[in-house]
């Protein structure tokens, strides 16, 4: 078998893959309406979620779209079982860790939002991104991609 030959990957890896895409085409959509329909956003806000949210510097906000845009193209990358997705996994995870972090270490987000939508929902997030770049890892071992 020569270095660029793949094997077929099992059914579960077709269930993770299209279910990993749909989780980031959820986070795309979150992205869209944050950065489009923010008076809209802002009018089911409180008012210390809206200043939270005006106040967040540019880096972050691209932060957040490499984190969802890179883990979208990642999944469509597993789905085209294509190496390539295990490193765009891996910048969409950086992009997950600058913005998580940003919102743990830089702001007061758990007094405005909760523990649910601040600590929790973010740790989910960071763990999931994480699964996928040990997920396109194993792929790559297995040659399920190449």
């Amino acid at each position: 078998m020569n270095k660029h030959s793949t094997t077929k990957p099992p059914v579960w890896y077709w269930v993770v893959s299209v279910l990993a895409l749909l989780w980031n085409l959820m986070g795309v959509m979150n992205y869209l309406g944050t950065a489009f329909m923010k008076e809209a956003i802002k009018a089911e806000m409180t008012a210390a979620q809206v200043e939270l949210m005006e106040n967040t510097p540019a880096w972050v906000t691209a932060a957040f779209a490499i984190a969802v845009w890179f883990g979208a193209a990642g999944c469509i990358g597993l789905l085209l079982r294509k190496k390539w997705a295990k490193s765009v996994l891996g910048f969409s995870l950086i992009g997950v860790l600058v913005q998580t972090g940003y919102g743990f270490f830089m702001t007061n987000a758990t007094e405005v939002y909760g523990k649910t939508e601040a600590v929790i929902i973010p740790l989910m997030v960071i763990t999931i991104a994480i699964l996928l770049v040990f997920f396109a890892r194993l792929s790559e071992r297995k040659t399920w991609i190449a």
